[in-house]
């Protein structure tokens, strides 16, 4: 086979997300850099066809690897209307020259378009309209405001 004959991976829009978090828990320096728990109160999600909240709960756990380089893992629950649950695993990265991305840890407001936030989320759900997820792989991008986060997620065809 030719490696021209493999298709090419296409983008399809599949969830916007507004999710709202607190302040950070500031564990500090540790081996690879400085760690901080992001606590998740909830939020909304809107898909083709769907909406969703996001349970409170859930956590963001970055890794602060140097000034301008932050590692992302996010992890909570979406619940869809009509009562669904899709648990979600978020694995980020967002770079960024170091004043913005100071300005970011500290809850200030910083211009999405100087930041690169690019994730690769994960889903598992028992739901039959949405089971397909489960067996899908996802890019996105998004963009930190002082009290939430604002993601778009991709189905990768």
């Amino acid at each position: 086979m030719e490696p021209d004959a493999i298709p090419i991976p296409q983008l399809r829009f599949f969830a916007g997300l507004s999710v709202e978090v607190a302040e950070p828990q500031q564990v500090g320096a540790v081996p690879h850099g400085v760690r901080r728990v992001i606590p998740i109160l909830g939020g909304q999600a809107q898909g083709e066809g769907w909406r969703g909240r996001v349970l409170p709960g859930g956590a963001d756990f970055q890794l602060i690897v140097h000034a301008g380089y932050a590692e992302l893992d996010a992890r909570y629950v979406l619940e869809i209307d009509g009562g669904d649950l899709v648990f979600v695993q978020n694995q980020a990265v967002r770079s960024g020259p170091p004043e913005l991305m100071q300005r970011i840890a500290r809850g200030e407001p910083v211009d999405p378009g100087h930041i690169y936030f690019r994730c690769q989320p994960r889903f598992e759900t028992a739901s039959k309209a949405l089971g397909w997820i489960n067996e899908r792989l996802f890019v996105g991008a998004g963009a930190r405001h002082p009290d939430k986060v604002v993601m778009r997620f991709f189905a990768l065809d």
